[in-house]
């Protein structure tokens, strides 16, 4: 049984880098007065689409979300009817990537970024938290250059041109090649490749996720200063810091018995697992370039009772799992933007190797 769960809970991830602590870019939940006009149709605002493959449609997405400064106001809302927003501000100057995040419905909440460091405002508790992400939540979320492997695992098609925020945008439908993963409908700013919109799409061809700018002022004025003075103003706030130690899966003693189409390991770290419990949390994380997996495991503890169940929140979904060993039971929560299958997969692999 899948439990549907409410958006608000979840962190926005996945949009692009302006969002790489948060899903991002908005839903725009507007009926649109016209249709998509078809790939060949002419567009007043200039040219034809360009031809290009998967590989460059990637990188030109992902090369425009590192490279613009904006700002903007966005919604992610799931076909469960949830519907979350927030505001931001990105700003790029040469090797210096900021944003701001604002949570525009649910709890307050603050998120600043500048580069791998993260620090997250939470008004109500008077806490901040403080962490370092070196792979961010970035739509598309290659790894350095993309290869020809994404190739093998999406196929790539123009199906039409929209506007987006006032923004005329190339619309590519990304294909899967297979059941691991989904497929998205990404709506690319036709100047500089920024991803303004984005649905993702299950196996039955609907529309599980959508995001997307409702308001949106690209190459907006923004001063780091400004919000390095916010990020540090942490004054009357308890601080903490989330404690993260490098590791592999083999130190910690786990292995895959057969690897998973597609996805390859991107890091692993431990962290201690925090109140009284006792140990540490490996978390080991996958990716295919556009959809990424992360393992959760630690000790299985008896006392907490916890249940095995598969949770779906938009796109993301959680499985949780008690694993049997000879030496101690752990418990595995498995967490991606996948089908359920693909989670299954992994904890049917996921092998003590020790």
């Amino acid at each position: 049984m899948i439990v549907p769960m409410p958006i608000s809970v979840r962190g926005f991830v996945t949009l692009m880098a302006a969002l790489c602590m948060a899903q991002a870019a908005v839903a725009q939940s507007r009926t649109s007065s016209s249709p998509l006009n078809s790939p060949n149709s002419s567009n007043p605002a200039g040219g034809e689409s360009p031809t290009l493959s998967v590989v460059d449609w990637l990188q030109r997405m992902h090369s425009a979300s590192r490279q613009r400064s904006y700002i903007g106001t966005f919604v992610v809302s799931a076909a469960t009817g949830t519907l979350s927003s927030a505001r931001i501000w990105h700003v790029s100057e040469g090797d210096l990537q900021m944003e701001r995040i604002e949570a525009l419905s649910g709890p307050p909440r603050s998120t600043f970024r500048r580069n791998d460091k993260v620090v997250t405002f939470l008004p109500e508790s008077k806490v901040v938290k403080t962490e370092k992400r070196e792979n961010l939540e970035l739509f598309p979320n290659l790894l350095g250059n993309p290869d020809s492997s994404i190739a093998a695992l999406y196929g790539v098609r123009v199906i039409g041109k929209d506007r987006v925020a006032g923004f005329d945008a190339d619309v590519v439908q990304v294909e899967p090649r297979d059941a691991f993963r989904f497929g998205y409908r990404v709506w690319s700013e036709r100047r500089s490749g920024l991803v303004v919109k984005l649905q993702t799409i299950d196996g039955e061809g609907k529309v599980i996720e959508q995001s997307a700018f409702s308001e949106l002022q690209l190459d907006a004025p923004i001063k780091t200063h400004a919000l390095t003075q916010m990020m540090a103003s942490t004054a009357g706030y308890r601080v903490e810091k989330s404690e993260l130690e490098r590791t592999t899966a083999q130190r910690e003693g786990w292995s895959l018995k057969a690897p998973v189409a597609g996805f390859k390991p991107i890091n692993c770290y431990r962290r201690p697992m925090g109140g009284d419990a006792q140990g540490h949390t490996m978390q080991w994380t996958f990716a295919d370039g556009l959809a990424s997996v992360s393992l959760f495991v630690e000790p299985y503890d008896a006392q907490r009772k916890p249940r095995e169940v598969l949770l779906a929140l938009g796109a993301t979904y959680t499985l949780t799992r008690r694993l049997v060993d000879k030496d101690g039971d752990w418990w595995l929560t498995a967490v991606g933007e996948v089908p359920p299958e693909t989670l299954d997969a992994f904890a049917q692999s996921l092998a003590r190797a020790r």
